[in-house]
């Protein structure tokens, strides 16, 4: 697709909240790393469920529970073939990538792992797919091991395979790195790992909104993203894993929904995926979560690849002609991932003084202080892309930008 034929003004106009000012300037809104912003057919999915169908799933026979339980399997169904999730995957609603993981790290991990084994995660990880398997090794005597990087930002992938043996029970890999906008080659990860006999599970929380996901061709054991990275509500997310596995782990949580029966004496547990949703769902959120995918199919992968592609490559042409700015991650698959750092200015700084310029931006560690530590910074900017962004947007950013080196010059 020619990046000129993408109706920007059309796509802008489905979200509501890119039309406001801030502090008199229109707003550009860089921050879609940590967020993306929300279409009129996600917010209208949550109205009307408040405002019409409110009532508890799998418990009513009165009508607004039935309609409530119809559109919550309907969005399950329509996000499982988002992801090709074939019969042998099952989606588990939780409350976002970082639940998801956590959730694997104790409810397989306990049960799975043991003094000596060892859990193999990558330099780039954020914090979520970092501290779980800590706090797994920490309880079961396991070790875990990194995976290096180079200087620019891409998996040491003969170190990879090097680290791999028969020690290693579970593969934790980033799919897109939010630091650096790397992207990793999951289907190599994938093989070589289950080479050895191990699990993998990959964090695809900045993936799925850029790249598609074939979790059938894929073949990984855990997938898990968040919606709120994906145009959809915040406050949910899915854990999409092989039913197989799924169905040797123990619950997580314990409650409602997840029960078949309950006596004093044995609790006898609900079926997939049910045995992993105890409680009140987020009901809104699941129904809003499946309009956001249905929104990425409407505008196609096709399109949005070509036009984040277009506007990263803009981006990247004027940091590298901006004397002082240093880049941090280069890598060659890369997608919509600016960060860097400008000699002489702290990124807080620089955060605060582009926002008076209407222009949201993230600085900080970015919930990966390893890969701070690797580029010896300590902290980065980091301007993040996305379907609505134009190129006027990174315009403003790169006079806010001007006007913040003029003042600390």
């Amino acid at each position: 697709m020619n990046p000129t034929d993408f109706d920007l003004a059309a796509i802008r106009a489905d979200f509501p909240i890119l039309a406001q000012q801030v502090y008199g300037k229109p707003l550009a809104y860089l921050d879609n790393a940590a967020t993306t912003q929300k279409p009129a057919s996600v917010i209208e999915a949550v109205r009307h469920y408040y405002a019409h169908d409110n009532a508890n799933v799998h418990r009513g026979v009165h009508a607004l529970s039935e309609r409530a339980t119809a559109d919550y399997e309907a969005a399950r169904s329509t996000i499982a073939n988002f992801f090709h999730a074939d019969p042998q995957h099952v989606v588990i609603f939780t409350r976002g990538a970082t639940e998801s993981i956590n959730l694997v790290a104790t409810a397989w991990g306990q049960v799975n792992l043991q003094a000596g084994d060892e859990i193999l995660i990558t330099h780039m990880e954020h914090h979520s797919n970092i501290v779980p398997w800590q706090m797994l090794c920490e309880r079961t005597g396991a070790v875990l091991k990194v995976v290096p990087m180079n200087a620019r930002g891409e998996l040491d992938m003969d170190a990879f395979a090097a680290l791999l043996c028969e020690r290693t029970k579970l593969v934790g890999a980033v799919h897109m790195s939010n630091a650096l906008g790397t992207i990793n080659p999951i289907e190599t990860i994938t093989a070589q790992a289950h080479a050895v006999g191990a699990k993998v599970l990959i964090d695809g929380a900045q993936a799925a909104a850029h790249l598609p996901v074939d979790l059938a061709a894929l073949d990984v054991d855990f997938y898990v993203t968040s919606a709120h990275k994906m145009y959809g509500p915040t406050g949910i997310g899915v854990l999409m894993g092989k039913r197989e596995i799924l169905d040797a782990m123990p619950p997580y949580h314990g409650g409602g929904d997840m029960i078949l029966t309950v006596t004093f004496e044995k609790t006898e547990y609900n079926e997939l995926p049910y045995k992993f949703e105890a409680g009140t769902p987020h009901i809104a959120g699941a129904i809003g979560f499946g309009k956001a995918v249905e929104y990425i199919e409407q505008v196609g992968f096709d399109a949005i690849r070509a036009r984040e592609q277009h506007l990263l490559r803009y981006a990247t042409e004027r940091a590298e002609a901006f004397a002082g700015l240093r880049l941090i991650g280069t890598a060659a698959e890369k997608a919509c991932v600016l960060s860097f750092v400008l000699d002489g200015v702290h990124p807080h700084d620089l955060g605060t003084i582009v926002d008076r310029e209407g222009v949201a931006i993230r600085a900080g560690h970015h919930c990966a202080m390893p890969v701070m530590q690797f580029f010896n910074v300590p902290a980065t900017a980091r301007a993040s892309f996305s379907i609505y962004n134009s190129e006027a947007e990174v315009d403003a950013l790169f006079a806010a930008l001007t006007k913040a080196k003029a003042i600390f010059a």
